[in-house]
């Protein structure tokens, strides 16, 4: 089985451009989230085509970071950063693959900071421990499926409720009950300056963020038992978040906008790797049967063509470039990013970013899966 067309192609172009992703401008050497998006999505290819060159792929970019020991070159635990359990997920097809102790030892190491990893007073991971209080979208996809991964593997008498109540918590907090979409932060303690004095919701909905969020619980949804109590408000969550996003899908190219809500507004734009994340959930989630096929293929349909033809461009040489993904976005931090519509679009838009690249990896290869599946 291997129709993986779009999938194939972005992965050996990745592998061509930068066969160390460590080594791509910019990122000497750190040990950053980036890259386990990308490696999620030749995990993935690994798992469908079988060609172990997309694992050795991973070992070897992962093999820069972890140490005999189980040591990661770059982590601080005391750090207490969501973002750095991201490339923890790796290390689970490691082990079972290569056999090797140190990415067993190596994802204990992580799961280790979860331990001590600050809460909100309902138990809500703090995003960073230089956030506190503040629980943003992103941080659910970065711990909650490794966590989750972490306790079925090793740890099988683990409380998988604490990874399920981290998705029901955001809900809570950071849904908008006029749209259905999600806020990108809350502020617990309504201090911030980015945030609502008197519903610490911070005041935009960037498009990156819920697409992390609703790939986070499709990842989830995955690996989470169905007789679990929490299973099916998860589901509940993901359909009800993917429902809110389809009200916004741009009717013309079939993908969302940088800031979701503002379609019209001056300086939007439509954003790659939030509408290649959403891409994967809503593949995934019909894969997973939390979605069902014949209310979501229509807007999956238009969306994956929309990334190819509003995005994608194919080099002379058959390289895959994807444009238009927001650089990066945040709230607060030394440079006081405010939240504002202002800020949101002035971030840079580059080319071949990881995140971006990662994102649209995973929604082709779920995509172009999903349809193999329906061939056979």
């Amino acid at each position: 089985m291997n129709s993986m067309l779009w999938a194939e192609k972005t992965a050996l172009s990745i592998m061509k451009r930068t066969p160390k992703l460590y080594e791509d401008q910019g990122y000497q050497g750190r040990w950053s989230y980036d890259y386990g998006v990308i490696l999620k999505g030749f995990e993935r290819l690994w798992t469908v085509t079988g060609n172990r060159r997309y694992l050795a792929y991973i070992e070897s970019n992962m093999d820069f970071f972890v140490q005999e020991d189980g040591s990661v070159r770059g982590y601080r635990q005391d750090e207490y950063n969501l973002d750095h359990l991201n490339n923890g997920k790796l290390m689970f097809v490691l082990h079972k693959e290569t056999g090797k102790e140190k990415y067993w030892l190596a994802a204990q190491l992580l799961r280790d900071q979860l331990r001590g990893h600050p809460r909100t007073s309902e138990g809500a991971f703090w995003h960073k421990q230089i956030y506190p209080y503040q629980i943003w979208l992103d941080g659910l996809y970065m711990g909650a499926p490794f966590y989750l991964q972490y306790l079925l593997t090793y740890e099988q008498d683990g409380d998988l409720s604490d990874v399920t109540r981290q998705f029901i918590i955001c809900e809570r907090h950071a849904k908008d009950p006029e749209t259905g979409l999600l806020f990108h932060a809350w502020d617990e303690k309504r201090v911030q300056p980015w945030c609502d004095p008197k519903t610490g919701l911070s005041e935009n909905f960037w498009g990156r963020s819920l697409g992390w969020f609703v790939m986070a619980l499709a990842d989830v949804l995955e690996l989470l038992p169905p007789v679990h109590r929490d299973y099916n408000e998860l589901k509940r969550i993901l359909s009800d978040t993917l429902t809110a996003l389809r009200a916004y899908q741009d009717p013309q190219s079939g993908v969302w906008y940088q800031v979701v809500d503002a379609t019209h507004k001056k300086g939007n734009y439509l954003e790659a790797s939030s509408s290649s994340m959403v891409v994967c959930a809503i593949a995934r989630g019909i894969r997973i049967g939390c979605l069902p096929e014949n209310e979501w293929r229509d807007a999956l349909d238009r969306a994956y063509r929309g990334l190819i033809e509003e995005f994608m461009l194919e080099t002379r040489e058959g390289l895959v470039n994807l444009n238009k993904t927001c650089q990066v976005a945040g709230l607060g931090g030394l440079s006081k990013r405010d939240g504002s519509y202002a800020y949101y679009i002035s971030e840079p838009i580059i080319t071949n970013d990881q995140k971006g690249l990662g994102a649209f990896l995973q929604a082709c290869a779920e995509y172009e899966f999903l349809n193999e599946m329906n061939r056979i």
